[in-house]
């Protein structure tokens, strides 16, 4: 956990080189005709054309991505993934689970380098088949636009750790995670009439879609989570796509979902130090900062969580320290402040604000947050931080272990 932070929106913040989140409708999804036994395809949804806001958009001269980054970007995503979609309630209970698969690969030279990646959602079961074997399983097609020198800044607000090999995202709509989930719950017989009944979309306006990607330190995997906000700045959702390279695993890797929230807190607490590496947005002077850091996270014998965290800068010369403490109420932990953690199967949590619309108001920045405890004391965390006016400011990876 970063700082604790909330927001509040009288209307959503503004994003950096974007119309106003609240006129930025999330584009519906047409349901496209059953072709004949091949795969479905959707097109990914234009970006919206940008109005200038009191800043204008990006710099290229102020932007932090170089073209050697963007390689390495390029190079880190290429390949076929294999993986499990989980979409969760803000309070950490599993929605649904959808399989999932994803090429991406580069192409271009220099300034001119580009992403493209293509994401095949395994479809649901059509009710009108007449076994579960008569057919085999369909794949829609969508196609995620593109990364390059103009999107990463501009619309994607990439924050980006090469040699920790993480990265942060903003994307302008949920456009893509809204069509994993339709073809993946309600595929082929989804008349836009009815939905199962826990099925949730996401916003039709969404506030903030974050993505936030860790790769694994022991395999050849990766987990991206995804803070979804509302309009009025309240966690609408949680999402993990949970993703493994190589060609056609047959079991792709997949979140438990059996432990209880006692036991998803117990592998966190206990002390903590590490180190950390900010890196501030171009148009905040794309900085590197490094600090070290120590955290204490403990439960006392009323049940209450309290944690203590120690920040002191590589030079030695500035050290802060935060007192937090906490209830936890199944898996959702609330601390002092506005601030709440959702423990995830897995090794995991996400934490963000537990309304956005109280920091705006307060003139806050805030952050939202994943971590992967993915070995026993040993997790990598990396933290957006936002300004009032919903740009990103910075994006924080840590390495910590428990001592």
């Amino acid at each position: 956990m970063a700082s604790i932070c909330g927001h509040s929106l009288s209307s959503l913040p503004k994003l950096e080189g974007s119309p106003n989140p609240s006129r930025a409708a999330l584009p519906s999804f047409n349901r496209v005709p059953k072709p004949k036994r091949s795969n479905r395809s959707v097109s990914s949804a234009p970006a919206p054309k940008c109005r200038a806001t009191g800043r204008s958009s990006i710099p290229r001269e102020a932007g932090s991505m170089s073209v050697d980054n963007l390689r390495r970007f390029a190079d880190l995503n290429a390949g076929k993934w294999s993986g499990s979609f989980h979409q969760f309630d803000a309070r950490g209970n599993l929605l649904h689970k959808i399989s999932t698969k994803l090429a991406a690969s580069s192409y271009g030279e220099d300034e001119l380098i580009s992403l493209i990646q293509t994401l095949y959602i395994k479809q649901a079961q059509s009710s009108t088949s007449v076994s579960e074997c008569d057919e085999e399983p369909e794949w829609a097609e969508y196609k995620i636009k593109e990364t390059n020198m103009f999107t990463v800044d501009k619309y994607q607000q990439l924050g980006f750790f090469p040699d920790e090999r993480a990265f942060a995202l903003r994307y302008q709509t949920a456009g893509m995670l809204e069509t994993v989930l339709r073809q993946g719950v309600l595929g082929e017989d989804d008349t836009g009439e009815e939905s199962p009944k826990n099925l949730k979309l996401p916003s039709r306006r969404p506030s903030i879609v974050c993505e936030n990607c860790l790769y694994s330190q022991q395999a050849d995997k990766r987990a991206r989570a995804y803070h979804i906000m509302d309009p009025k700045g309240v966690i609408e959702m949680l999402l993990i796509i949970l993703e493994e390279r190589g060609n056609g695993l047959s079991t792709p890797p997949s979140l438990e979902n059996s432990e209880g929230s006692t036991d998803r807190i117990m592998p966190f607490l206990g002390n903590w130090k590490g180190h950390s590496v900010t890196k501030r947005s171009g148009v905040y002077g794309a900085t590197i900062a490094k600090a070290d850091s120590v955290s204490l996270l403990q439960m006392d014998e009323r049940g209450q969580l309290v944690q203590e965290i120690t920040t002191t800068s590589g030079s030695g010369e500035v050290s802060t320290n935060m007192h937090w403490t906490g209830t936890m109420s199944d898996n959702l932990v609330t601390f002092d402040g506005g601030y709440q953690m959702t423990l995830l199967p897995g090794g995991m949590y996400m934490g963000c604000p537990s309304n956005v619309a109280n920091s705006v108001a307060e003139s806050k920045s805030f952050h939202l947050e994943f971590c992967w405890l993915e070995a026993p004391g040993r997790r990598q965390r990396l933290v957006r931080t936002y300004d009032v006016e919903g740009l990103a400011v910075s994006s924080t990876y840590f390495l910590e272990t428990k001592s």
